[in-house]
């Protein structure tokens, strides 16, 4: 008996409600008949201020320019606080020039956020290259091609589309690098003094040519870099910031190995990228190298066991991820780089102290890789006569303090992931620089060990999804933004023509 008197009140006061709401919309079209429509003039003036209304909105809507408000997760439509950090206060007057990129709104878009930073930037767009031959001849370009020119004085440096974007192979997602390579431009043509970057390009296993690739590139993040042989020049030259030195095939002389200590002692930068000593040399100057930072690298190729580690087919070619360190601090994504017959790295750690060397792990192997010190082995797996399954070194930071000075370094068991080497992947060449993320990772230790802080390296998510509307779809969208207010508006003529026949 409760439960039916309970339902018989809620269905009561639900009635009550509809009741209500049923007496307001009564009273509202009431008020229409008897103030509105009946009189034909008062309809024909809310006719037309409806009309004003449509058409003042439309027209307000065009002339007022609304601030754009990035929602993505990772702001790719807006400009890093490291942007504006180091380009809102330039005063050198800088012009970018768009070639064939009218097409590319986003990327327009985009630039002007640097305009609106700072008002010495400029932009020039130019669709028609057919009629700039001086620019067709210059940067030997076709009329289709696009081209973007960033210009300060003198200086100048272009950007491909290809260096607007990267890939980040752990997600396979695609990176939009187009602020990085904006803002490294300006300040590529804006700066005065540009680190030095020396490759040592005597007793290395290999030429430096076969580094071409990574030097352009190093080049074209806002150094300068050159060649060095240190007998030839007698010692390392005093605007050196970083020494990259690579696998040897023969030992230092005395006279080397004291001017290369003598540079760390006064703190200096070096990049080693140094692979196991197949040919068993004796490098017993270059270890005396080593020793200031209590390094070793060991003898034979690693070779990883875990697939997931490793390119398939070749167990030589070990895949390892970097984050959360020194070169990734300032990345929006994960570095995978790919080593390829890399050696093992050991620290003596009972002497970093005594040395004040503070060391840093960049990438490691799997438990289940092992060296092989037997290369005419075929195996792709391991046998009896390779080292035991273990994690190694393979790529690591070092900082050594001296007096009130610090030399820092940088190593990698191997050259050949930084090199020019063709190699074939299932069915296509590459070149090992271009695996996964190994170039990134060689421009990035390069701006650690120069201290470049105006070096940004931002990776943001494309994740823009292209919406296409289907044609029905399309036709109501139409349909509701054109149609409806004529439709309203006809209405309202004929209900003020049957109102007023009725009279």
């Amino acid at each position: 008996m409760k439960n039916k008197k309970n339902e018989k009140t809620e269905n009561t006061v639900k009635e009550k409600q509809k009741g209500g709401i049923k007496k307001i919309f009564q009273k509202i079209g009431n008020t229409l008949k008897k103030r509105w429509l009946i009189d034909g003039t008062k309809t024909i003036i809310l006719v037309a201020i409806l009309i004003a209304i449509y058409i003042g909105v439309n027209i307000l809507l065009q002339n007022i320019v609304l601030p754009e408000i990035d929602c993505t997760e990772s702001k790719i439509y807006s400009l890093s606080q490291e942007t504006k950090d180091k380009v809102g206060n330039i005063e050198k007057e800088i012009n970018i020039t768009l070639i064939n990129y009218s097409n590319y709104i986003s990327l327009i878009n985009f630039v002007e956020r640097y305009v609106e930073m700072n008002n010495h930037i400029k932009i020039e767009k130019i669709d028609d290259l057919s009629a700039r031959t001086d620019l067709m001849q210059k940067y030997s370009l076709n009329a289709t091609d696009s081209l973007i020119i960033i210009k300060s004085g003198e200086n100048e440096k272009t950007v491909n589309q290809s260096e607007l974007y990267t890939y980040d192979y752990s997600t396979g997602e695609q990176k939009d690098t187009t602020e990085e390579a904006l803002t490294n431009a300006i300040m590529d043509v804006t700066t005065e003094e540009k680190p030095k970057i020396y490759f040592m390009s005597n007793h290395t296993a290999y030429s430096t040519q076969y580094f071409s690739t990574i030097m352009t590139a190093i080049q074209k993040d806002a150094n300068e870099v050159e060649t060095l042989d240190i007998l030839a020049k007698g010692g390392i030259p005093t605007d050196c910031d970083c020494l990259v030195i690579s696998t040897l095939k023969e030992d230092l002389t005395e006279q080397e190995k004291d001017k290369i200590i003598e540079y760390i002692k006064n703190g200096g930068k070096l990049l080693l990228m140094c692979g196991p000593n197949i040919a068993n040399v004796d490098l017993s100057n270059f270890q005396k190298v080593l020793d200031e930072y209590g390094i070793t690298i060991e003898k034979g190729v690693i070779f990883e066991g875990d697939t997931n580690h490793m390119v398939a087919g070749y167990p030589d070619f070990i895949i390892e991820q970097t984050q959360s360190n020194s070169l990734t601090n300032k990345l929006n994504m994960t570095i995978n780089f790919c080593l390829v017959d890399a050696a093992k790295i050991t620290f003596n750690q009972d002497k970093l102290e005594e040395l004040k060397v503070e060391n840093e792990i960049l990438g490691t192997t799997s438990e289940k890789a092992y060296v092989r010190t037997n290369l005419t082995q075929n195996s792709a797996t391991r046998t009896e006569q390779d080292g035991k399954e273990e994690s190694c070194t393979i790529a690591a930071i070092a900082t050594k303090t001296i007096d009130d000075k610090k030399s820092k370094l940088i190593i990698f068991g191997n050259e050949l992931f930084a090199m020019d080497m063709q190699v074939q992947m299932n069915g296509y060449g590459m070149l090992t620089v271009d695996l996964y993320n190994n170039k990134d990772l060689i421009l990035n230790s390069i701006a650690y060990l120069t201290e470049r802080e105006n070096t940004i390296t931002i990776r943001k998510n494309s994740e823009t999804v292209n919406y296409t509307v289907t044609e029905q779809q399309n036709t109501t969208i139409m349909t509701i933004i054109f149609t409806l207010p004529v439709v309203i508006i006809i209405a309202g003529i004929i209900i003020w023509q049957l109102r007023r026949r009725k009279k």
